[in-house]
């Protein structure tokens, strides 16, 4: 079980990369785009990251904000599951507290039925919004109970998951369709695999939490760079061997943009950081074009929001964004970089991944 497990979740390094390369996926919407134009430019991703050898495809959980059209990653990953047939898909990540695990164990066995063996389900404990959407979501105004709960959720959904839940336990009926119970019925054939849980974090609780379990840690060093080394550290120091690895395995999301011209790499990445800036000042909208970006009078405090933002943006030439990635990936140990690229046109999104392809000379189509 465990050398199984663990072939789902390490993956192969192509061409000159120095770990395997993947793809996390926000569904950005920029200003005049629909949410259709996006989430086609995310199966034109997905199609373009399989054919070229990415190892992985993850969609994030975010609610409430216009330009971001991820709120439902299960859906997500059912139309990408539908349009491409080798690279793994998953979350990058479920927001646990927003659910009960039930619905979870029942919408990632329904996606591993559709695509055996290549789900993969990362789980975080934030909220993936504010506040007041998150109560809504939950229908409930304690969100720090939610989180508080996290190694709770996380282990009932790994029962249902396994459908091992003891005698006498109140669950123990109840059971997650499609999963294992089906084989264990009259008849019966089940799947033998069943998608590997990830912990997402952005400070050292999953980190702790992701070791002591023995499972596979991603962090989001594209929001928390200054979290990383210390995160996988620590994440390193407390692994425990586990039926599900033997050794750790961390990925880091990293946002990286490359473009055929230095110059338009900093206009993209420009417009990506207001949108930040109204997203952090309560004023989300859709990702805006790089002409309004730089007609923006940026006052002093958001220019500093700017510049220490875009400092652990990745961006430039093709070359200067492997150059990066490589330091990067050396700085921190990472065993997988999971590139995200944030702009405001989805061609713009669609070639910088082509383009990183290519400077590390990724499997061509045939």
């Amino acid at each position: 079980m465990a050398a199984d497990a663990a072939e789902e979740i390490r993956g192969t390094a192509h061409g000159t990369a120095p770990v395997p390369l993947s793809v996390l996926d926000l569904v950005t919407v920029g200003a005049g785009r629909t949410a259709s134009d996006a989430l086609r430019t995310s199966v034109d991703i997905a199609r373009l990251a399989e054919s070229r050898g990415f190892h992985r495809y993850w969609v994030a959980e975010h609610h409430s904000m216009p330009g971001v059209a991820s709120s439902s990653p299960a859906v997500i990953l059912a139309h990408l599951a539908a349009h491409t047939g080798r690279i793994r898909l998953g979350s990058g990540g479920v927001m646990l507290p927003n659910h009960a695990p039930l619905v979870i164990a029942e919408q990632f066995g329904t996606l591993e039925a559709m695509a055996p063996g290549r789900i993969d389900l990362g789980l975080g404990r934030a909220p993936g919004t504010d506040g007041a959407t998150a109560a809504a979501l939950r229908r409930s105004d304690r969100l720090n109970e939610g989180a508080d709960d996290f190694p709770q959720q996380l282990a009932e959904l790994t029962r249902f998951l396994d459908d091992d839940f003891p005698d006498g336990h109140p669950y123990r009926r109840i059971h997650a369709v499609p999963g294992p119970v089906q084989a264990t019925s009259p008849g019966g054939v089940q799947s033998p695999h069943r998608p590997p849980i990830w912990l997402l974090g952005s400070s050292g609780f999953s980190a702790r939490l992701a070791g002591m379990l023995g499972l596979p840690f991603a962090f989001a060093h594209h929001f928390s760079a200054q979290n990383t080394v210390p995160a996988l550290d620590l994440y390193r120091e407390t692994f425990r061997p586990s039926e599900v690895l033997d050794a750790p395995y961390a990925l880091i999301g990293v946002s990286a943009l490359a473009t055929d011209d230095e110059k338009e790499a900093r206009r993209q990445v420009l417009a990506a950081a207001l949108n930040m800036v109204r997203l952090r000042t309560g004023r989300p909208g859709l990702v805006p074009t790089p002409e309004e970006a730089e007609a923006y009078d940026f006052s002093p405090m958001e220019r500093e929001f700017v510049d220490s933002w875009n400092a652990n943006v990745i961006h430039g030439t093709p070359d200067e964004v492997r150059v990066g990635l490589d330091e990067l990936q050396k700085r921190t140990g990472a065993d997988e970089l999971m590139l995200t690229a944030n702009a405001h046109g989805g061609d713009v999104r669609l070639r910088s991944y082509e383009l990183i392809a290519d400077a590390y000379g990724l499997p061509t189509p045939a």
